[in-house]
């Protein structure tokens, strides 16, 4: 099955107005165009930025040291689970030193007593969470 340039761009900028990339090769004439035809402004970064892109790239970065480094994939759909594996962990279940080494989303935590630590991997042990599970 064939897909055509408009249903990839629909799909995956579906309700985006902008596209904001940096000077990589990959963002070729064409793949601009195509982007263009869909009513999505590209916005290209002026060049050698400092910290313009820091969040994005730390992103990055933690996705390759933490996983893509770590692993050897067969096919989309196992690089597709690890990365979303990835994301779960790194939004809800990974200290952040930014916000004082606590959870971006907190979990509420609802009990007076003491509960028993409990430990939830992710890929196959390579991510770990530990939490106290609510009485």
């Amino acid at each position: 099955m064939s897909r055509n340039r408009t249903d990839v761009v629909d799909g995956f900028f579906k309700g985006k107005r902008y596209l904001i990339h940096d000077r990589d090769p990959l963002y070729t004439k064409k793949f601009l165009g195509i982007v263009a035809g869909s009513g999505i402004r590209a916005i290209k970064l002026p060049p050698r930025p400092p910290n313009l892109n820091a969040y994005a790239e730390r992103f990055v970065r933690t996705i390759k040291e933490s996983c893509l480094d770590q692993m050897i994939f067969f096919g989309k759909d196992m690089l597709r689970n690890a990365i979303r594996e990835l994301v779960t962990h790194y939004y809800l279940e990974r200290n952040h030193q930014a916000v004082e080494n606590r959870l971006l989303v907190p979990l509420e935590i609802t009990s007076t007593r003491t509960p028993v630590v409990q430990k939830r991997e992710r890929l196959g042990g390579l991510l770990n969470y530990y939490y106290r599970e609510a009485a």
